[in-house]
Order: C-alpha cells, then structure tokens, then sequence
C-alpha cells in the first residue's frame, strides 16, 4: 500500500521560510515524477512545482525563484524548500507521486 506523509508545516511571518518533506513508503519512489500542490482558502488545488524520475523541475510561475523542489530516491523523500514566502502561499500543501498518490497534507500559514 502506497503511503505518503508530509510534515515541516506551520506558520510564519511574511518573507520567511520553510522546508516540507514527503516520506514515501510501499512504492519504488523513483520511478515516479513528484509535484507539490497546495489549495489556499477558498480556492482549488494547484500545481506550485514538480520534479521527474531524472530530477527535471518546473515550476508555477507565482513561486518561481522562491521555491526549491528536490528529491532523494535513497530516502524515498522529496522536498520543498520554501523561501520569501507571502501571505497568498497560504494553504494546505499535498506531495503527489505518479498519477494518484496523494498525502494528507501540510498547513501553511503566512501572515503578514
């Protein structure tokens, strides 16, 4: 059974950063591409980055030069750093691999 847990959530103020991971189990990791999503306050969920088996990473345009998606197939991890952040990254943020593999998610908050 494919499990994938995010954590390194919280909140903090404006221009601060933080680093979510996404610890994968009971799946080979590498061989599938993994995205971070979020889905603020009443909006839907959206693509913010996305990384393939061989470490190609593509980006939302609203976080590009501020965020970091990065992977370790060793660890069966991938990641997001997150820098500069703004009130409007706010939401809950989901690591998915391949076509339907979703976490629970991670809260982030950013006031202002």
């Amino acid at each position: 059974q494919v499990q994938l847990v995010e954590s390194g959530g919280g909140s903090v103020q404006a221009g601060g950063s933080l680093r979510l991971s996404c610890v994968a189990s009971g799946t080979i990791f590498s061989i599938y591409g993994m995205g971070w999503h979020r889905q603020g306050p009443g909006k839907q969920r959206e693509l913010v980055a996305h990384i393939t088996t061989d470490g190609k990473t593509t980006y939302a345009d609203s976080v590009k030069g501020r965020f970091t998606i990065s992977r370790d197939n060793a660890k069966n991890t991938g990641h997001l750093q997150m820098n500069s952040l703004k009130p409007e990254d706010t939401g809950v943020y989901y690591c998915k691999i391949g076509i339907g593999y979703w976490g629970q998610g991670t809260q982030v908050t950013v006031s202002s």
